[in-house]
């Protein structure tokens, strides 16, 4: 708690104006030179605390140190004690832009319970991806009809799903 405590103090003179959820305007999510995301600023503002250092964590994680915004998404009664969700477009220098989803739930195990996607669209086959994008991954079985799954160790798992004469990868996380 004396995390988090630090991080809404530090992040209260960052903030202002900010209004409680479903922000008006995209927040940047990579890392400031404090080292904390506009997307957790945005978060603290709103009243989520009991998530923030885990906000800060995946979004990071997600955006790598490129260029990103985030809309954050959660609700405006007791925030710090609900689902909170954000949406971040992510531009890589050097690949395609990427969509991610994530979602942060206060009150686990763990203090504050989350999940990821990553989602991109490759102009190559599901196979020329699953071998050189997602080179570390054993092939798993097709969900259903023509969506493939690749394994990872851990709470990640990988779908290949074909998209016209492309692939559309969706990396899924459980963040323990």
């Amino acid at each position: 708690m004396a995390i988090v405590r630090n991080l809404t103090l530090a992040l209260s003179s960052l903030v202002a104006g900010v209004s409680a959820f479903a922000a008006d305007a995209p927040a940047p999510a990579s890392g400031g030179s404090n080292g904390v995301s506009g997307v957790t600023q945005a978060a603290v503002a709103s009243g989520v605390l009991a998530c923030a250092s885990r906000i800060n964590q995946v979004a990071l994680f997600i955006s790598n140190g490129n260029p990103s915004s985030a809309a954050l998404f959660g609700n405006a009664t007791e925030p710090d004690q609900r689902l909170t969700s954000l949406s971040m477009e992510i531009s890589p220098r050097d690949g395609p832009s990427a969509y991610a989803s994530a979602s942060f739930a206060p009150n686990q195990a763990n203090g504050c319970g989350a999940v990821y996607e990553a989602i991109v669209y490759w102009p190559q086959n599901c196979d020329t991806v699953a071998s050189k994008q997602f080179g570390n991954a054993k092939k798993g079985p097709t969900l259903h009809k023509s969506v493939l799954t690749l394994e990872t160790s851990g709470p990640t798992r990988i779908f290949l799903m074909p998209a016209g004469s492309g692939c559309v990868s969706i990396k899924k996380e459980v963040v323990l």
